[in-house]
């Protein structure tokens, strides 16, 4: 049972008589097998449409680790470069610029929503964010010898341990990382969830004889994943799916504003110019930010509530009756092509089958070695089947052409 101990401040806490000090390189047990459930099986598993719900309950990432990597593979998705900023090889930041002050009052991760103030009447607001950095601070950085040596264990030997202290020794990365993007997300949790598994990919990827931190590395990893989530989660409908959707999303704003003080006005094919996209692209995405989310299933007014807009959007199915058609022509048009090359000559009748409808059109050489002609006298003889097959529609099909959808 968890011995209970009464502060100075008359504040009532709980500490468990197991306890062990992390920062001694000893795991906790209960961080230990929430880190290890993470590891488990071969894929990662992305989180990214979990509920802000869920990512307040704790910031827990499915992934797992597995060998046979070729070692500081590039993230996905083809983020560098367009994003991220530039990194120096060996990146080194405090963990103390994420943690809150020394001296305010710890949260107990177990027992914070239970904790009383002074007066014992009001309760201490328990904030999930506070209680994660309180639990990553009990993790310390290690140094670049025992990082190496860490990786070099995971790499040649599978050894999840070292994995485990290599992820929980950079998780203060992920939190720095994700408190950049805050501004893009509703829950800077869920960006701690995702980056965290960007994290783990790349431990999994990172190559210890390359003669670069893995801080520096997993940087790309873990931005790749965060920028993944916002775009994807930003709104119901994806609102970004290529390098040039992506860029504009983040940018376009702030190119705005950077020619509006300028003194040039923000045109589409400006903003082009300088981020270096398409105008269509520009043009769209001004659109999808501004323009806002429609239900098909929300009621056209207050007086008609019985109809939606889904109602009123014309369906691309094609009925009975044009299915019914659109069949009797095809084979009309099948019938009337073998009736055409039954009055074709030998080499003709080939021109027309291989060089005109045919699946896979056999080449002008070819046709000229087997009939042992020159490759110009194959195309004069494909220019006369062309037209001898227009002047055969003609005459079979005369004005209804247009409507059967014929074009020559």
């Amino acid at each position: 049972m968890p011995a209970k101990k009464v502060t100075k401040k008359g504040k009532c806490s709980v500490s468990s008589e197991n306890e062990t000090d992390s920062r001694e390189g000893v795991l906790p047990s209960s961080s230990e097998e929430l880190v290890g459930k993470a590891f488990q099986g071969i894929k990662i598993k992305s989180s990214s449409k979990k509920s802000a719900k869920q990512s307040q309950r704790g910031s827990k990432s499915s992934a797992s680790f597995g060998l046979g990597g070729s070692g500081n593979e590039e993230p996905p998705m083809d983020f560098q470069g367009f994003i991220v900023d530039e990194v120096e090889e060996n990146v080194s930041i405090a963990p103390e610029a994420i943690l809150p002050p020394e001296d305010s009052e710890p949260i107990d991760s177990e027992w914070g929503p239970n904790e009383l103030a002074e007066s014992s009447t009001e309760i201490v607001r328990y904030d999930p964010l506070t209680a994660y950095l309180r639990e990553i601070s009990r993790y310390p950085q290690i140094s670049k010898e025992e990082e190496f040596n860490l990786a070099v264990r995971y790499r040649e030997h599978s050894d999840l341990k070292a994995a485990y202290k290599l992820v929980l020794a950079n998780l203060w990365l992920v939190v720095k990382i994700a408190r950049d993007y805050e501004a893009a997300a509703r829950n800077v949790l869920d960006l701690i969830q995702e980056g965290n598994i960007g994290l783990m990919e790349a431990v999994k990827n990172f190559d210890p004889y390359k003669d670069v931190r893995l801080p520096s590395y997993a940087i790309w990893w873990i931005k790749a994943y965060i920028i993944r989530f916002i775009i994807a989660n930003w709104r119901l409908i994806k609102i970004g799916t290529t390098q040039a959707q992506r860029k504009l999303f983040f940018n376009l704003k702030k190119e705005k504003e950077r020619l509006e003080r300028e003194g040039f006005s923000p045109m589409p094919k400006l903003i082009a110019e300088r981020l270096n996209v398409r105008e269509s692209d520009v043009i769209e995405m001004e659109q999808r930010l501004s323009l806002p989310e429609m239900s098909i299933d929300a009621p056209i007014s207050q007086e008609d509530s019985d109809s939606n807009l889904g109602s009123i959007i014309p369906s691309g199915e094609m009925d009975a009756e044009e299915i019914l058609s659109r069949k009797q022509t095809k084979e009309l048009i099948l019938s009337s092509l073998n009736e055409f090359s039954s009055v074709l000559n030998e080499k003709e009748a080939v021109i027309f089958r291989e060089r005109l409808v045919g699946e896979e059109k056999a080449t002008l050489h070819d046709l000229a070695e087997r009939f042992s002609l020159s490759k110009e006298r194959i195309r004069q003889l494909e220019s006369r089947v062309k037209e001898k097959l227009k002047a055969f529609l003609i005459e079979k099909f005369g004005d209804r052409m247009e409507k059967l959808h014929i074009d020559l």
